[in-house]
């Protein structure tokens, strides 16, 4: 089937019948032999002979088809190629036994994420955003890859922006000032953006008590309004799952704990340890305990339940508190009785004369 793109070319460039003979191709040797292509790229919008047949000579720059659209193709019957190329006089075409010729447009390609990637540098720094990497977006339409000109240069450029904080919405117009096609197409994106944070989620189900690994971890982006996550794989890797986890599920500090070493009634091993003395006992683990949590344990020889830390799997550590004599000190000397306080009113009053008056 031959694509509607393909259209045969208006031969406006007729050539004259006096002008014809001296397109006649001489005898050549075979190798110099016209040929059919059975694939063609071309670059503009103009099929000419010289895309399709090789070796096609001083007819090979004459326009015979349109090409298809930029970054498509398109499939062209062996007989329509022959019949639109006999005015021309190239004659003795080696068709190669191909049924059709399928012709490429080339274009450059701009990807949906190129797109993305210069909307969110345009609002990079502004409306209160941060780094273009922090800015997720949600378009209203997906954005679908576009091809231009294989030969146009230079970046996409924001020719109009737009954005409501309130409401999150974004209206950007972009272009490539060095494509034509661009500005046929005139891009135009709607949606919303929002600042973002990276978070920790499991790539598969997780179940209670599971320790992740590294390799269940992986990194994504979610609104920096759902609240805090865990950022780190890192700070993930090695814990247990509080509870079952599922994939897409930014991890909080809450739905992690250290993993459990020591289950309820284990059989561990007691180790006592004091100043120059270390023994090792049997007992019974009374409580769970992860890896540095304090538990109660029985000693089961004496049945006594003391207090310790879990130190490895299996493994109670008890460290016996030092015990500290402190002599008996001397009692102080008792201290002399004070001398009696003399009240005001018992204060001894100076003598006092009278004398008579003779």
């Amino acid at each position: 089937m031959i694509r509607s793109a393909l259209r045969p070319f208006a031969l406006a460039l007729a050539l004259s019948p006096a002008f014809l003979p001296a397109l006649v191709r001489p005898a050549a040797a075979a190798d110099d032999k016209p040929a059919l292509r059975a694939n063609v790229v071309v670059i503009g919008d103009i099929v000419r002979i010289g895309d399709v047949v090789e070796n096609a000579g001083i007819v090979a720059d004459v326009p015979i088809f349109r090409a298809p659209d930029l970054g498509t193709k398109g499939a062209v019957a062996t007989e329509r190629v022959v019949e639109a190329i006999r005015p021309h006089q190239l004659i003795g075409i080696d068709t190669r036994g191909l049924a059709e010729v399928i012709v490429t447009r080339a274009s450059r390609v701009i990807t949906a994420q190129e797109i993305s990637a210069e909307i969110a540098h345009a609002l990079e720094g502004q409306y209160g955003f941060g780094d273009a990497q922090h800015i997720g977006l949600n378009f209203d339409h997906a954005p679908r890859t576009l091809h231009v000109e294989q030969d146009a240069t230079g970046t996409l450029e924001v020719t109009a922006l737009s954005y409501d904080p309130r409401s999150a919405r974004f209206d950007v117009t972009l272009d490539l000032p060095s494509s034509m096609a661009m500005r046929r197409l005139t891009p135009h994106f709607t949606g919303t953006a929002v600042a973002t944070i990276d978070v920790v989620t499991v790539d598969h189900p997780i179940v209670r008590g599971e320790v992740l690994k590294a390799s269940d971890l992986v990194v994504g982006r979610r609104p920096k309004s759902d609240g805090p996550a865990i950022a780190d794989t890192h700070a993930a890797a090695g814990l247990a799952a509080r509870h079952e986890l599922r994939p897409n599920q930014p991890l909080r500090e809450a739905d992690l704990m250290k993993p459990v070493v020591v289950q309820r009634s284990d059989t561990v091993t007691i180790i006592y340890e004091a100043p120059g003395l270390s023994l090792t006992l049997r007992g019974q683990a009374q409580e769970a305990g992860a890896l540095g949590d304090q538990i109660n344990v029985e000693n089961v020889q004496s049945k006594r339940v003391v207090q310790g830390v879990v130190t490895g799997p299996g493994r109670v550590t008890v460290i016996a508190k030092p015990v500290h004599v402190i002599e008996a000190a001397p009692a102080p000397a008792a201290a002399p009785e004070p001398a009696p306080k003399v009240q005001p009113s018992e204060a001894p009053q100076p003598e006092r004369r009278v004398s008579s008056a003779e």
